[in-house]
């Protein structure tokens, strides 16, 4: 095959952005190289924002031919949670068909390097980084988030966390070197002398089961995590939210052909309804990593039934903020609107359970009681979604309904500080949007322990009662252990409590955020510094991202010849 991008050009163009990638993991500092602002786009090949809007215009009502083997039906029928039908339909491949396409390019992959398929992978992003504009309307369409969310989570910070994996990929195979001369003195007889030659092996096919709420965002890191390591990729996406990760495919299809290699290296395998073809695919011999995120339920079977492949999960968890004292009350409030309020609560790392002592809290403006900190919260909510247009920006829509029905059950649980009420959408009148439900309950109740130890999805939260800070911290330790945590929050100006609550975290490994008010939220992280999820709780297995992500997606081989 051809090669149209020669890996000498890709290293010249991609490798100082490498080279800026790890010295960002390592110190951990502020750094991406794709821009936030809409109004970054539109210059050296990119598309601007009435370009990518007019690419995603054209994708609807049509075929995605990607000249994958196998193909043996077409499938779609996605509807977009803003009441659009796509009309978009993707190739049904014939697994028997494609797995063996898949695993015939893996050799010249694997003989490539490390170098050679990191800076690859760089030229997807930079393609996918080119059309972010695009990609924000297939996002804002299969997962209802607003389009700035969309835009940025969906894109940019999507690419950051796709970078951050092949950084860590290219850490841990140039870890060991490639060769060694290994030399053993033996007294006065010869040395005994050694070649050794030390080459990063694939595992096989990688699965990506693709998320309805960030598809890209949660989807790239595993993706890029494997093909970086040699691997080949199959990217099973939601059946709601399948046009961006289809997209993605399409654009690291192209390039691994340009580049002169197999492009079935990287392969969509979309679903019939109801067909299920996730448990298929994961227990197949062929099938040797999986990256999943999703509910607690089937990333469970997964780890349970997935035996031959290395499994990776995000579930769920019960997201916990204790709030015991702070010397800026406003913004505590506002900041805890906000992350409540973010794409609907429809976040992995949105808060669930606020704890707060019935006896009430110390603030800088005096004491506020249990209920007056509850109905406090409740008006920063509300004046933050007062404006139906700055509401609209802010919530998106709900994207299923699941997670609407969850929200209306909601208010039947406790007593209601915050009603959740319906926002019209005048661009889309077909979009489900609703403001977040806060219900009071009773940390010492029985009957409430119910509601607020099991994870309930969407724009809902509970302040719960607590009869003092040791019961918030034992609640708070018993719902990691028992439930997990993708975030933990605090609020407190007493050392001991912040010191307390942050040993209750490194022991269950979760992590934490102290006093949040300004324009950072716990439920949100930034790639190349902030670990999303720990993979010490239930809540996830591994950690976005890290060397235990990527490290055992590739096996070392030696061979020894004597010198």
């Amino acid at each position: 095959m051809a090669a149209e991008l020669t890996a000498h050009e890709l290293i010249a163009k991609h490798r100082p952005t490498l080279d800026q990638a790890l010295e960002a993991i390592r110190t951990r500092a502020y750094w991406s190289p794709h821009p936030e602002h809409p109004k970054a786009y539109g210059e050296n090949g990119s598309l601007d924002a009435a370009a990518g809007k007019a690419a995603f215009d054209a994708l609807l009502g049509t075929r995605l031919d990607l000249g994958q083997p196998g193909t043996d039906d077409w499938v779609g029928g996605e509807i977009s949670p803003y009441g659009i039908e796509l009309g978009v339909s993707y190739p049904h491949a014939d697994i028997d068909v494609l797995l063996p396409a898949m695993k015939a390019g893996q050799r010249a992959w694997r003989d490539a390097g490390a170098e050679t398929r990191a800076v690859v992978c760089l030229e997807i992003l930079k393609r996918i980084s080119d059309r972010t504009h695009e990609f924000a309307h297939a996002v804002m369409h299969t997962s209802g988030q607003a389009f700035m969310m969309a835009f940025q989570a969906g894109g940019p910070h999507a690419q950051d966390r796709g970078l951050e994996a092949v950084a860590y990929a290219y850490v841990e195979q140039v870890r060991t070197p490639d060769t060694a001369e290994w030399t053993k003195p033996q007294g006065k007889r010869d040395p005994l002398a050694l070649t050794k030659r030390f080459t990063p092996v694939p595992r096989g096919i990688g699965l990506v089961i693709g998320c309805n709420t960030f598809p890209t965002w949660n989807g790239y890191p595993g993706l890029f995590a494997s093909l970086a390591t040699g691997n080949a990729v199959l990217v099973k996406p939601h059946p709601r939210a399948v046009l961006p990760l289809a997209l993605t495919v399409q654009v690291a299809r192209d390039v691994l052909a340009e580049a002169g290699f197999d492009p079935n290296l990287v392969a969509l395998a979309a679903e019939r309804p109801d067909e299920g073809v996730a448990k298929t695919l994961a227990t197949r011999p062929e099938i040797r990593i999986i990256d999943y995120t999703g509910s607690t339920s089937f990333g469970d079977w997964l780890e349970a039934n997935a035996r031959q492949a290395q499994v990776y999960t995000e579930k769920a968890g019960v997201n916990t903020v204790i709030v015991h004292s702070t010397d800026d009350y406003k913004g505590m409030l506002s900041n805890l609107a906000f992350s409540l309020s973010l794409y609907s609560g429809q976040m992995c790392t949105t808060p669930q359970n606020l704890l707060i002592p019935r006896d009430g809290i110390r603030t800088e403006e005096g004491p506020r009681t249990f209920d007056e900190v509850t109905a406090d919260l409740a008006r920063a909510v509300d004046g933050l979604l007062g404006d139906d247009a700055r509401a609209n920006a802010l919530l998106g829509a709900i994207v299923n309904p699941d997670v609407k029905a969850r929200l209306e059950a909601a208010a039947g649980l406790g007593e209601v500080a915050l009603g959740s009420r319906e926002i019209s959408n005048p661009d889309f009148p077909g979009a489900v949007v609703r403001t977040p439900v806060i219900v009071k309950l009773d940390g010492a109740k029985p009957d409430d322990e119910a509601a607020y130890m099991s994870e309930c999805f969407g724009p809902v939260s509970f302040a719960v009662a607590v009869d003092s800070v040791s019961g918030a911290l034992d609640l708070l330790r018993r719902t990691v252990r028992e439930k997990g945590a993708m975030t933990v929050g605090a609020y407190t100006t007493d050392t001991d409590v912040e010191q307390a609550v942050e040993e209750v975290c490194l022991e269950e490994a979760a992590q934490l955020s102290l006093n949040l008010t300004g324009g950072v939220y716990v439920n949100q992280t930034a790639a190349f510094s902030d670990f999303h999820g720990s993979g010490g709780n239930p809540a996830a297995n591994a950690a976005l991202t890290d060397g235990a992500f990527v490290a055992n997606r590739f096996r070392v081989v030696e061979v020894r010849r004597e010198a």
